[in-house]
Order: C-alpha cells, then structure tokens, then sequence
C-alpha cells in the first residue's frame, strides 16, 4: 500500500501566508499593532496637517501623470497644436508641451489643474498647522525638533512649487526666474558665477527648465517625503498634543486609536480631499499659459506676480527705498538686494528656533503635552500675531502694482503706506493681541469664579438689586482654569556669587514675557465661589 504526501496548507488561502511568510522574515506585524494602539485626539483642528498629507497625495499621483508628457527642454520649437492663437508661433519645447497637455491630451487640463490646486493647498495647509501649533504651544517640550522638522517641511514646499511654477517657461513664470536671477547677481562677489551655475548661462541659459525639472521631481519630493516620514516617526514618540480637559493629562491621550477607527475616519476624509481638489479643478482655471504665451521680456505689465506664497519675497524687494547702492572694493554693493535677503533670512531664522528662545527665557523644562489656549499665554500669541502681520505686509506688497491700478492710487502712496506698517504694523498687532488676551483671561476668571448672568434680579432686605449669576457646568469651568502658568526666573547669583550679564538679560526677558499675566483660578477660590453660590 503506497501512502501519498501531502504538503500542509496555510488556512486562509495565498494572502494570509504572503503574510506570515512577511512577517516571519521582517517581524512587521508589531510594528502595525504598536502604531495601531496609537491614539488620535478627535479635534478639528488636528485636521489641518492631515489635508496636507492628502494633498501631497494627490500631488504625487497628478504629477505622475503629467511627466509622461512633458518636455523639460529649452530647445526652440514652432508651435503646432491645437491652439490657434500660439499656432505657428517660435516657444520653448517646454511651453509646447505644456500647451499639448492643456488641449491635445485627454484629461491633460484637468490634472495640470488638479496638480496646481493641490500643490497650494498643500503649502497653505502646512503654514495654517504650523500657525495652530506655534499658538497652542504645541512645539514646547519634547516637540522642539518636531517644529523644525515642520518648519524646513514649509520651506521644501515652498521651493517645490515655485519650481513647478516655473517649468512651463510661459510669460509669467519667466518672470520669476528673471527675478531670482535678478537676486542672485545682486549678492557680492559670487553672484554673477551663482547665477551661471544655476542657469547654465547669461539668462535665460539653456538649461534652467531642465535642472528645475530635475529639482520638482526627484530631489525635492524625495526631501518632502523623508521630512514627512520623520515627523510623523517624530509625532508617534513623542506622543500626539490634545486640549485640556476633564481625564486629560501629560501623557494621557484621549481618542480614538488608529486602528480600526482613526484609518476608518482618515481614509474618508482623504476621499473628501481628493474629491474637493478635482471639483476646484474642474470649475475653477488656474494659471492659463496660453493667455500668457511663452517667455518674452518685453510685454512685461501689471499683474505679473508668483503664487501667493512666494509673494512676501517678492514684495520686500518692492518696499525697498530706491538708491540703496555703494560702490566698495571695484564692487557695486546693492543693499536694494542684500537688504530683503538678511530681513528674510532672520526672520526664517527666528521661526526657526523660538521653540529653543522661548525655553530660554522662560526656563521651563517640563514636558508639554496639553496644549494652551492662545489667550492663557498672551506674550507668545502677540509675538505670533506680530509676525503674522510682519509677514502679511511683505505679502501685499507683492500686489502693489494691482492695489494701485484697480484702487486708482498713485503706486508711491502705496508703497509708503507699506513701508510704514511694515514697521508699525507688528507693534500695533503685538499690543492689540496682548491686551485682548488678558481681557480674555480676566473674563474667564469671572466666569469660573462667579457663573453667568441668568437675567434674574432679586431686590435684598436692604434695597440693593442683585442680579443671580449661575455657576458654570464643572466641564466648562474645567476649560476656565485647567492651565498652569509658570512664574518669571528670579535672578539668583551663580556657583561663584555672580551675576553676569546674560543673567541680568534672561532674568528681564522673562518679566516681560510674564508681565501683566492674569494667575490661574486657585482651588481655594473656587471652593470660596462655590459656597457663595449655595
């Protein structure tokens, strides 16, 4: 009697042994189950770096399509397409093909749309997060890298944009190249070889479509996505921020885990992102390359500005005072450049690394992972509404030109009123959002303490009328009086009894940041309130 063999089968068929073979050889599955455990806070403001994610996303799969099709080439081609108007007319290979793609190829429009839509929500979705993080304080201990990482994420978006912006080398985006241009000879001593480097020759070259090709699509996405791994890897050590509240404490995360929930809610609200991308896409055009036609320096007008976040650069070059420009070492020195170039850059650099000055001054070394309500850390909210507004005015003045053509004002006017609030205007911001907050914080107080208003007026024995004021629901108190403010550094000699400059500078930094704070609600105060009710 002969018995045959038989091999043993893996229950649940080829996927579930692909799996476990998976998992026998790189022991992924804890991996998915610890990221799994992981607990998402539900609030909507936690939102905003998801929609940047997604339109990465749709960014990738857009862009894909569209490099099957373009030609990032400067060589002179007579145009041939469909489109009457350019019929016939001399452009580069690059500007050909992007026309090619807008009438000749099927959904070629619609993704070049799609491509650009997603690309300015992804740059505005990342500067709204980082605004949501910087006002709550989230980049606090132990998230200061975290900031960074998010920060130089903003910068690399930035770049890929303006480098996606630039490739079809029509009109507009020629003129933004020939202001880089413009920039990089205005830096002494190397800036002429700079800008040859960058070009491959005196301007336009013949290279520049082709290196920025290269730039959008290989070194800059693989940067993008390198930065978004180490900060998610970044977010999931060091645990996600949530608001205060009742059961919420440092390192007690309330929500909902990763799996099944969150993925459920996440992929849904991908599908909603993509849906809302292709629907703007679809009604809305955006950068119409055939009205423009190809680069050409002589038409250029009114109205030729980048996309919008480019545009602070832009306008601190327009608020620079004209004559700024010295003549040193054989060298002509144009601080109309230079000077746009340092206020930029220190201003990046402060961004930067506040996390790092706030810790400083403050000295605190805790662990955060509650976040503030901007109004219970006024300092800190002004300074953010500060340079919110110091940015805003470099912004606008990148439509100086169109305020004073569709307003009909002299463009001088424009310019100085600018030149003014640059300076003005984040002083006035900073004092105006201090004092709000503290108003705030020392309307809060009342309310915990004393209730609300319930439009009941008794009239005492004595005659006094008196209005009864309801306590507030514990829940809502909770929001009121859940934050713990740290007081200013005293200033202490050192081990060898001294006090030095830099402690004396410290010690006065931080009584500014805290002055004219308003203390949190003690425990005995409400209990004092809460007999007074009864």
């Amino acid at each position: 009697m002969t018995t045959t063999y038989k091999a043993p089968v893996r229950e649940g068929g080829f996927i579930a042994g692909a799996a476990n073979y998976l998992d026998e050889r790189t022991t992924i599955s804890g991996a998915v189950k610890e990221f799994g455990r992981k607990i998402f806070p539900d609030h909507w403001s936690f939102m905003l770096g998801e929609i940047a994610l997604y339109s990465f996303v749709v960014i990738l799969l857009s862009g894909t399509f569209l490099t099957f099709f373009f030609d990032p080439s400067m060589a002179h081609v007579e145009y041939e397409g469909s489109y009457l108007p350019l019929k016939g007319m001399g452009m580069s290979a690059a500007m050909a093909s992007t026309l090619d793609i807008s009438f000749d190829i099927r959904g070629g429009l619609l993704m070049r749309q799609v491509h650009h839509w997603a690309a300015l929500l992804f740059v505005a979705s990342i500067g709204l997060h980082m605004l949501r993080v910087f006002f709550t304080g989230a980049f606090r201990k132990p998230r200061e890298l975290n900031w960074v990482v998010g920060f130089v994420l903003f910068i690399l978006a930035m770049a890929e944009g303006f480098t996606g912006y630039s490739l079809p080398d029509d009109l507009l985006s020629g003129n933004g190249l020939r202001i880089i241009d413009g920039i990089m000879k205005g830096i002494p001593l190397v800036g002429t070889w700079v800008s040859f480097l960058f070009f491959g020759g005196e301007f336009p070259g013949t290279e520049i479509v082709g290196r920025l090709y290269s730039l959008h699509i290989m070194i800059l996405p693989a940067m993008v996505i390198l930065f978004i791994a180490l900060h998610l890897a970044l977010m999931v050590i060091n645990k996600h921020t949530q608001w205060p509240g009742p059961g919420r404490t440092n390192g007690n995360v309330v929500g909902n885990p990763v799996l099944p929930v969150f993925a459920g809610k996440a992929g849904g609200f991908f599908f909603l992102i993509f849906g809302l991308i292709f629907l703007i896409a679809s009604f809305f055009s955006i950068n119409p390359v055939w009205n423009y036609g190809p680069y050409d320096p002589s038409p250029v007008s009114a109205g030729t500005q980048p996309d919008w976040y480019i545009g602070f650069a832009d306008g601190m070059l327009r608020l620079i005072p004209p004559g700024w420009e010295v003549y040193w070492f054989n060298h002509t020195w144009s601080f109309a450049i230079l000077t746009p170039l340092i206020v930029i850059g220190i201003f990046i650099v402060l961004v930067i690394v506040y996390p790092f000055i706030e810790a400083w001054i403050t000295g605190d070394k805790r662990e955060h992972h509650l976040l503030d309500r901007p109004r219970n850390a006024p300092t800190r909210t002004a300074i953010g509404a500060a340079g919110v507004t110091f940015y805003a005015v470099m912004w606008a003045a990148a439509s100086s030109d169109l305020m004073a053509t569709h307003f009909h004002l002299a463009m001088e006017h424009v310019i100085h009123f600018l030149q003014v609030m640059l300076i003005l205007g984040p002083i006035i911001a900073y004092i105006a959002t201090k004092r709000i907050c503290i108003g705030l914080q020392k309307r809060d107080r009342s309310l915990a303490l004393h209730g609300v208003e319930s439009g009941r007026v008794l009239r005492l024995p004595h005659g006094e009328f008196v209005e009864v004021e309801v306590p507030l629901d514990k829940y809502d108190r909770w929001e009121l009086v859940s934050y713990n403010e740290q007081a200013p550094i005293m200033l202490r000699p050192n081990a060898d009894g001294k006090i030095t400059a830099p402690m004396r500078v410290r010690a006065a930094l931080s009584r500014w940041f805290f002055e004219d704070r308003v203390e949190p609600v003690a425990k005995g105060e409400l209990e004092q309130a809460h007999h007074g009710h009864h």
